[in-house]
């Protein structure tokens, strides 16, 4: 089942459950495995991906 194909970022980054959501990003349970450690993985909101205003503050943060 695709569904539970894990989302893995920069090869690195396996994005697991939602844990949270905010104003403008959502932030994952992930699992780091370089460091073989579990990590939290904010993503910019999709709806909000194409702006740079919005690009400039997620990077901010």
């Amino acid at each position: 089942m695709v569904d539970n194909v894990p989302r893995v970022l920069t090869g690195r980054y396996e994005v697991g459950e939602l844990i949270g959501r905010g104003g403008m990003a959502e932030v994952h349970i992930g699992y780091d495995s370089r460091l073989s450690r579990t990590v939290a993985i904010k993503l910019l909101r999709t709806d909000l991906a194409e702006d740079s205003t919005f690009h400039a503050r997620f990077r901010r943060e």
